[in-house]
């Protein structure tokens, strides 16, 4: 494996960064900071597509992220989170390798879906346990905390997940990161521990925002959580709460207007200009 360029994040940054998520603790190398920052981070960043529907590629350029989502209040996809993560733990010391995963969730096979999602292998000094962090999943099975990289079950903030080794015609380990749903394991993504570097995402990235027929591209989705444990979703024009216990409240949002209230009272963000549903 290898692992990422130095960060170009500066000290300021870094304080920027904490203080947007609302980190206060330590910020050395280790398993505890590594748990408390990915934690903090998916509970302060809502995961978001409006740039992509109004016809604006994301920028994956560090300073860029800084500007939108710790100095702004907005959120972004996996490309995005995850960059901004990685770029964060580099500047403290850990070692992390950018994977490429793809999307099984709703998928009838593995194979009908490319490698458009973006996760973090993360290391740190004097720790044999890898672990697979993801900060920029969004769906309701994303882990909240990093998942040991080795088969079984992981509890993480009152989610449980694990990763499982699956067959692969290729020549590489292939494992699959599954959440326990309410009756059922249901896998999420599967990759290979393969490094991916920058340019191979800022493609990715452009793919996504651009192609017609893509689902970022098409309507808006807009996850967070919520302070009672659950979570609150936008889907186009579907609004879903869903609480800690499981019930859910959903409703039929009219149109660009009430969107564009909810994204910004509801979810906390400040809306760019433009169209926040198509057509």
């Amino acid at each position: 494996m290898t692992a990422m360029d130095p960060s170009s994040l500066s000290r300021e940054d870094l304080d920027a960064y904490c203080e947007r998520i609302g980190h206060h603790g330590g910020r050395n190398a280790d398993a505890g900071t590594l748990r408390a920052l990915h934690h903090a981070h998916v509970r302060a960043f809502p995961f978001e597509n409006l740039d992509p529907v109004r016809g604006v590629v994301p920028s994956l350029a560090p300073a860029d992220l800084m500007a939108k989502l710790v100095r702004g209040r907005r959120g972004g996809y996996c490309f995005e989170q995850s960059t901004l993560f990685a770029e964060v733990l580099v500047a403290l010391g850990f070692r992390v390798t950018r994977l490429a995963a793809r999307v099984v969730l709703g998928a009838a096979r593995a194979e009908d879906r490319p490698m458009t999602h973006m996760a973090l292998l993360v290391e740190a000094p004097g720790d044999r346990q890898p672990r697979l962090a993801d900060v920029g999943f969004g769906a309701p099975g994303a882990p909240l905390e990093p998942v040991p990289l080795a088969p079984g079950e992981h509890c993480g903030a009152g989610r449980r997940h694990r990763l499982v080794r699956v067959p692969s015609d290729g020549p590489l380990e292939l494992w699959s990161l599954e959440f326990r749903t309410e009756d059922a394991w249901q896998a999420q993504y599967v990759f290979t521990l393969a490094p991916f570097a920058r340019p191979d995402f800022e493609v990715a990235n452009w793919y996504i925002a651009t192609h017609p027929r893509s689902p970022f591209r098409s309507r808006p989705r807009v996850l967070r959580l919520t302070p009672d444990g659950g979570h609150l979703l936008l889907d186009g024009r579907r609004l879903v709460r869903t609480g800690a216990d499981g019930r859910v409240v959903e409703r039929e949002l009219t149109g660009q207007a009430q969107v564009r209230r909810i994204c910004a009272e509801e979810f906390g963000i400040d809306v760019p200009e433009g169209p926040v549903l198509p057509g």
